[in-house]
């Protein structure tokens, strides 16, 4: 249960202005119908963006419980914090999303954009994380997905106009010194140091 509870709000926070979640407001955005009072933002778009939460959170899930189980436990344990290593660095990269001038309404290419953006983006590398040092990788899976779900439905609901206006860069480098610290305590834990 912590796995979940702690995979599912880490990877919500963590998303919060990333690449992917970027992607879907811009899109969302831009293929919107405004033609009446109520802006209509385009439901298959949200629908392919939780699947692709999932894909990716599923093979970020497999990938570190693979890993782990083939090391011994103070391996896996630094195997954790260079996974929460490589996340805040990529929390502390800025995020530039340049805006498509013909935005495509291909599904299958805005797909495999997403997923390609999300199996590099520091909240699946904490999902990576999860599984690696959790007993059981299928609640760090369901956390990591409904978590980055929630990032997405987010960038979705709101559009890229409305998100630019919050503080993402600020929130993206706080949580990368967290992280770093995290990354910090796990290793050296490893190491007998701590």
């Amino acid at each position: 249960m912590d796995s979940f509870l702690f995979c599912l709000l880490l990877v919500a926070a963590i998303a919060l202005g990333g690449r992917d979640q970027m992607v879907i407001a811009q899109l969302s955005d831009a293929l919107a119908d405004t033609s009446g009072p109520l802006i209509r933002r385009p439901v298959p778009l949200l629908a392919l963006g939780l699947v692709c939460a999932a894909l990716s959170a599923a093979v970020m899930t497999y990938a570190g419980f693979t890993l782990a189980s083939l090391l011994p436990r103070r391996a896996a344990q630094m195997l954790v914090a260079f996974a929460l290593a490589i996340a805040a660095f990529e929390l502390g990269w800025p995020v530039r999303v340049r805006s498509a001038q013909e935005p495509t309404r291909s599904l299958g290419a805005i797909g495999l954009v997403l997923v390609w953006r999300q199996l590099g983006d520091g909240a699946r590398f904490v999902i990576f994380a999860f599984a690696a040092g959790a007993a059981y990788p299928l609640a760090a899976f369901v956390g990591g997905a409904l978590g980055g779900g929630a990032a997405i439905g987010l960038g979705w609901f709101m559009g890229r106009a409305r998100l630019d206006g919050w503080p993402l860069d600020w929130i993206r480098r706080s949580l990368a010194m967290c992280l770093i610290v995290a990354a910090l305590f796990i290793g050296l834990n490893a190491r007998y140091a701590v």
